[in-house]
């Protein structure tokens, strides 16, 4: 049986701590490996590894760091294949959904190359008699990230290339759910040339979480996963006096308006809430067409769309729209959902959840299920399904349809399908929710543009990647100086000000 320990110090490290926890393979449900749970004296190792290393590589100029970056960027490309392959095998989404995920988080490291830039500071000449005032991002220090099972790589460099390019060394606790990929990161990164030290892995569970959040070293927290923990990760983190960004769940509406094209929007739906199997904080999970005529029409395109829907392991290669879910718990999760909606009324009108495939009997699969006539009130409206589950919620107007998301405690994610561009203008300006689409279902900002959700769905006050990431990972200095051909005789007693 493989074992996966952690990688601390620029090498793979056993673990120690005699805890472990199964890796399995989401088709088949077989454990394929044993995951290393750390023990708090891995978590202090790791942080000391990152302590040791981080002020010779903050000493490090923002150029030759940059150039680490470009460097990873090459070996990502070159082994694209390989991590998508081991993701796909502990995820289990399709290989072409695997690669998207590693090339998502390729992206933000290509932003960071322009580290040299984005970290300059502001200078201001003759702010007052022989007085220069000017200003410097300084890295934190040792930060760490905690991310989730459901891009194993993405939210990883998500996290770790900005703070890394600001100069901070990084301690990684990666979902011990897939615990590959995020090594094979690492090892990539000392490939590139990262000193040993500025970035470790530990994997773990919530004892790991907690040594993170409780030391003294780790100077900022980012977190990607459930409402319930990001607030949980969010108030231990600050209680300790570190920053934190914690982002977490999300149920994210897609508007149909009567004017929209409904194949177009049929399509979009269709990908955005069945892709990856539904496990993406940014997966569309309502459908909201305006007017009885919209609705019908939709369902009518929606369902034998998904009843056609191919679902298999990723071995079968581009054959394949969606994989298993990652854990029989996961699965076990959605079906009582959906058992749940059909108890409170809604209209399943596509059931997927006894989907069998031969030959993978005990994979964690499951079929497409669609709801109609869902309501506010119902569970499978108010709460993250994370499944391949969609529901429809009919409006008879556009204020009532714009209502569902603005009164929703999430606000992640939302789109709005539409031919009239002063509906979709509207829209965009009062909607409560971080990230908006306009014909564009699963509206993830490009790398140069920031990430984060509203409401319950983001704690903290700077998003993710884009110019926020570089504005977290670092703290302004500002200096006053003034030099000796303006000195004045004699003490002043008044504040400063300018004359």
């Amino acid at each position: 049986m493989q074992k996966i320990g952690h990688f601390i110090g620029g090498k793979k490290v056993e673990g120690t701590s005699g805890r472990y926890s199964d890796v399995f393979n989401p088709a088949t449900g077989e454990v394929q490996a044993q995951v290393a749970l750390a023990s708090q004296q891995e978590i202090d190792a790791a942080v000391a590894n990152a302590a040791d290393a981080q002020p010779a590589w903050a000493a490090t100029n923002p150029q030759r760091r940059a150039r680490v970056m470009m460097k990873f960027v090459d070996l990502l490309n070159r082994d694209m294949d390989k991590l998508a392959e081991a993701l796909s095998r502990e995820h289990g989404k399709t290989l072409p959904d695997a690669k998207g995920d590693v090339i998502r988080g390729l992206e933000v490291a290509e932003f960071c190359i322009g580290a040299p830039h984005l970290l300059k500071g502001e200078f201001t000449e003759g702010a007052g008699p022989g007085i220069d005032m000017y200003s410097m991002r300084q890295p934190l220090g040792v930060v760490a990230g905690i991310t989730p099972f459901n891009f194993p790589a993405m939210i990883p460099m998500w996290k770790f290339c900005p703070a890394i390019a600001c100069g901070n060394s990084f301690v990684l606790k990666p979902s011990e759910r897939d615990p590959s990929v995020p090594i094979m990161l690492a090892e990539l990164m000392i490939e590139a040339g990262l000193p040993a030290g500025v970035l470790n892995v530990v994997n773990g569970d919530k004892s790991a979480v907690d040594a993170i959040l409780d030391h003294e070293t780790i100077q900022a927290v980012g977190f990607v996963g459930s409402t319930p923990i990001a607030q949980y990760v969010y108030s231990r983190a600050t209680a300790a006096g570190k920053r934190a960004q914690c982002f977490g769940g999300a149920k994210n509406h897609m508007i149909i308006m009567p004017d929209a094209d409904l194949d177009q929007a049929a399509d979009a739906l269709i990908g955005a809430g069945y892709g990856a199997a539904g496990e993406r904080c940014m997966a569309v999970s309502v459908a909201v067409p305006v007017g009885q005529s919209t609705a019908d029409a939709l369902i009518e395109k929606l369902a034998p769309k998904i009843e056609s829907l191919k679902i298999g392991p990723y071995t079968a290669g581009d054959d394949v729209d969606f994989g298993p879910l990652v854990t029989k718990e996961a699965l076990g999760r959605v079906r009582g959902l959906v058992d749940q909606g059909v108890k409170e009324g809604a209209n399943l009108v596509v059931d997927g959840r006894n989907f069998s495939m031969q030959g993978y009997e005990n994979g964690y699969f499951m079929g497409g299920c669609l709801f109609d006539n869902v309501t506010r009130d119902m569970e499978i409206y108010k709460t993250e399904i994370f499944g391949p589950v969609l529901s429809v919620v009919r409006a008879e107007t556009y204020e009532e349809a714009l209502d569902l998301p603005l009164s929703h405690e999430y606000g992640n994610g939302t789109a709005i399908f539409t031919r009239d561009g002063d509906t979709a203008r509207d829209f965009a300006s009062r909607i409560n929710i971080g990230m908006v689409g306009i014909n564009v279902p699963i509206p993830v900002p490009l790398a140069y543009h920031t990430f984060g959700g509203w409401k319950k769905s983001g704690f903290g006050d700077l998003n993710q990647h884009g110019p926020d990431g570089f504005k977290f990972y670092t703290r302004t200095k500002t200096v006053t100086a003034r030099w000796p051909s303006g000195l004045k005789d004699g003490a002043e007693f008044v504040i400063p000000t300018m004359k």
